[in-house]
């Protein structure tokens, strides 16, 4: 039976306007809750609500479907309502200074700390040495030394009265004490020394060494009155830096109380500053005299390990943060230590210690493009490796490629805890789901964004309400009930399906845009459904110079196709084209061949290599037809080929192959194929048709082709029955079905198919499995038969041939010259 043409109705859906909610109060939907994504966002919830680890998440989906912004709002609105992350900050180590200390404080606390002990790097510069200028200070000081020189002096007058008394003086000198011999109380001269008798000299030399033991004795007993005062002194320091500090110092404890590590560091500078007073002291008097400000100099080098350098501050946060990294390379990631250039020589400190996205988002979400992440070298690897550790170890890359040579600092770990959100496509999914052992462990949370959904009247309202917060959003002018509609007929053709709704939100935003554009240049107030029409064919315009440039070869003849007539064995076939975002039909001659042989399919694609695996399943589909259906019982006698003519390209699927069989099908029964037909669709062994992708721009190829040539009304396209639930074709294909000017066929076996093309009837097989003689399968199945015996008889005849006696040989066995040995 012949099938009947689709009727207008079947080829395009439209949006009846009584669906669509445009009332004022349909505008609070603006901030309702994402509809299609119901399975994702509860993925999304359960994996930043789940404590433990390895509950980070994956978000999969194709680029367009909204998925940055919707995770970004959904786990923004988690994160309010969680308090506050850590602050994080490091602190010099007073004991090792090359591991600077990491400390994890309550939020706010670390800005807190790092005023604080500015404040007491300021004090201390103005205090320390208003202390050592005090009268009180200054009259302790210098009573301790005038009793260290009254004891001194005392001690050499008596040392002197006795020296005198056995003639020998003692003298202060600028490079010390000299001793010598003395007379009338003068010292003498050597000269004279040596007139004195002997009995003198010996008695004065004596005396002089007797002297000289006592003065090294009493200025021992001097250096160690020294070595005291220097302790008392200094304990005197410590008493009056202690008056001066263990106030603020004490109240700084008391602030931090339950804070063990800021108290540790709070007690390390009370501590330095007592044992480094003169450093103190030097550079607050310094200011005093060259006018420079206590901000300045607690910036000071000499004054680095007494400040806090604060990686993370959540003072005004509100909930834990989320962190979208948009540029995931190794140092913003992890953070870096940087260095500082000093007389040609690199340096660093603590203060130079920068934190990364693990950093700021400690304590909440992380959210990371996989694709970035995993073309930047080294970084999934670390990324790993903290998850795993759950800590975030700030190391230079070169030390893990073994390159660094310089002294670097080690900063200690900061705990790690966050929940990583991996956007990506599923591909790349599936790859790391297959080749990362380690990912699983890592990532057990999966949220598949949906592509489409169900087009009803609920998901249409929805779907409404969701256009008009775009369109507030965007600043746009009011949408129409019309435009609206235009709109949601769109998101169908996006999704190739009458029954669904393209989730693709950035296809529609630029949609809407595009048409308020237009809306814009004609100084409307609302945009119509015209504005909407007009953007989406002045967006296929721009798109469209590759199409133009093939159909105008196919006009040419360049590319051979014919819209009319009939031929042995050749189809149109149709492919599409994808171009990025957009894609379009394209006719395309696919003939066949059919010969004696012994069964083999040639796919001529395939031997080329430009055919895929899909188009080579495609076309062992139909050798099993053929012997299932007309040769059952014996094996098939021939040889056939398929191309795809001037096809210079990879050619892949299985959507042509309803048209190849067809072909192969008439080269076997050598009955002509109408040419007015285009063919698509696929066939599985029992010759049932099913259904393919892009039909919509299939039909619409072939389409521009026949109107370019001049629509006549025999012209058209067989679909697969299955896809008629698919088509939303152009409003032009829809008018020229309705004038009778093209035919849209939709079939759901190849028999149906072959009626179409060939207009002969197809015939059922009867019970033996014999078809009636005139009809189409009667004339493949008879063409078979005699193939088959054609074959046989071959066969039979190379057999005999081979089992035959030679001739008998005449004369004496002897060649014959310019005869045939055998006769």
């Amino acid at each position: 039976m012949k099938p009947a043409p689709l009727s207008p109705d079947q080829l395009y859906q439209h949006c009846p306007l009584e669906w669509l909610e445009l009332e004022p109060a349909a505008e609070k939907a603006v901030e309702s809750r994402p509809f299609g994504q119901d399975r994702a966002l509860e993925a999304l919830d359960f994996a930043v609500d789940m404590p433990g680890g390895g509950y980070n998440l994956y978000v999969a989906g194709s680029v367009g479907l909204g998925k940055h912004s919707l995770v970004n709002k959904r786990v923004s609105a988690w994160a309010k309502q969680r308090e506050p992350a850590s602050d994080l900050c490091y602190i010099h180590n007073f004991k090792e200074e090359h591991r600077p200390r990491a400390l994890v404080l309550p939020a706010g606390t670390a800005h807190q700390l790092q005023r604080d002990t500015e404040n007491l790097l300021e004090h201390l510069l103005t205090a320390i040495p208003d202390i050592f200028r005090s009268d009180e200070y200054r009259a302790r000081h210098d009573e301790l030394k005038q009793q260290l020189e009254d004891r001194e002096e005392k001690a050499l007058s008596k040392l002197s009265d006795r020296a005198k008394d056995l003639g020998i003086g003692v003298m202060r000198t600028p490079s010390g004490y000299t001793i010598g011999p003395l007379i009338d109380g003068e010292f003498i001269s050597p000269k004279k020394f040596s007139e004195l008798p002997e009995e003198e000299q010996e008695r004065l030399k004596e005396n002089i060494e007797k002297v000289n033991s006592d003065l090294k004795e009493t200025l021992g007993r001097a250096l160690r009155w020294h070595e005291k005062l220097t302790r008392e002194l200094k304990r005197l320091d410590r008493e009056f830096l202690h008056l001066t500090l263990d106030e603020r110092i004490d109240w700084l404890l008391q602030r931090y109380q339950g804070l063990g590590h800021v108290q540790e560091f709070i007690q390390s500078i009370k501590h330095e500053a007592i044992e480094n007073a003169d450093d103190f002291r030097a550079a607050g008097e310094r200011g005093e005299k060259e006018g420079i400000s206590l901000g300045k100099l607690i910036h000071s080098p000499e004054f680095t390990r007494f400040r806090v350098n604060v990686l993370v501050d959540n003072e005004r946060a509100v909930g834990v943060p989320v962190v979208y990294e948009d540029n995931p390379i190794y140092t913003n990631l992890l953070g870096r230590i940087e260095h500082e250039s000093q007389m040609g020589t690199l340096s660093t400190n603590f203060m130079l210690i920068q934190g990364g996205a693990l950093h700021r988002a400690n304590g909440g979400c992380l959210i990371l493009d996989a694709r970035r992440l995993l073309m930047t070298p080294f970084v999934w690897e670390t990324l790993k490796r903290a998850l795993r550790s759950a800590e975030i170890r700030i190391q230079p890359l070169e030390l893990q490629m073994g390159l660094l040579s310089t002294i670097t600092l080690e900063p200690e770990p900061i705990p790690l805890d966050v929940t990583v959100v991996l956007i990506g496509e599923r591909w790349l999914y599936y790859l790391l789901k297959t080749y990362d052992p380690e990912f699983s462990q890592l990532f057990k949370v999966f949220a598949d964004f949906s592509e489409d959904i169900t087009r009803e009247r609920d998901s249409v309202a929805a779907y409404a309400r969701q256009m008009l917060a775009l369109a507030k959003r965007e600043n746009l002018r009011p949408l129409s009930k019309e435009a609206v509609a235009r709109v949601i007929e769109q998101a169908a053709r996006l999704a190739g399906d009458a029954k669904k709704l393209s989730l693709h939100r950035g296809q529609l935003v630029e949609l809407l845009r595009e048409a308020d554009y237009f809306c814009r240049r004609e100084e409307s107030g609302q945009v119509g459904r015209a504005h909407v029409q007009q953007a989406i064919e002045r967006r296929e315009y721009r798109q469209r110079q590759l199409q133009e440039q093939l159909q105008e070869a196919i006009e040419r003849d360049i590319l051979m196709i014919d819209v009319a007539g009939e031929q042995v064995a050749q189809v149109n076939g149709l492919s599409i084209i994808p171009l990025g975002d957009t894609a379009f039909g394209r006719p395309a001659r696919i003939t066949a061949t059919a010969r004696l042989g012994s069964g083999k399919m040639v796919d001529i694609e395939r031997e080329s290599e430009l055919g895929g695996p899909l188009h080579s399943k495609g076309v062992l589909i139909l050798g099993a037809f053929l012997a299932n259906r007309y040769a059952p019982s014996q094996p098939l006698s021939l040889s056939v080929s398929l191309v795809f003519e001037q096809s210079y390209g990879p050619v892949d699927g299985d959507s042509a192959s309803l048209a190849e069989l067809c072909a192969l099908l008439s080269a076997i029964a050598r009955v002509p194929l109408r040419q007015c037909y285009a063919v698509t669709g696929s066939v599985n062994q029992l010759g049932q048709v099913q259904a393919v992708g892009g039909v919509n721009e299939k039909i619409e190829g072939f389409f521009e082709l026949c109107r370019a040539r001049g629509l006549d009304g025999t012209q058209g396209v067989i679909i697969p029955a299955t896809n008629i639930q698919h088509l939303m074709l152009k409003q032009e294909v829809v008018d020229a079905v309705r004038e009778k000017k093209f035919s849209i066929c939709a079939v759901k076996e190849v028999d149906e198919a072959l009626v179409l093309l060939t207009g002969l009837e197809v015939g059922r097989a009867d019970k033996r499995g014999a078809f009636p003689e005139h009809s189409f399968n009667g004339r493949v199945q008879q063409r078979l038969h005699e193939l088959e015996e054609t074959r046989s008889h071959l066969l039979r005849r190379e057999l005999e041939s081979e089992a035959l006696p030679p001739p008998p040989v005449k004369g004496n066995g002897e060649d014959t010259p310019g005869r045939d040995r055998y006769e």
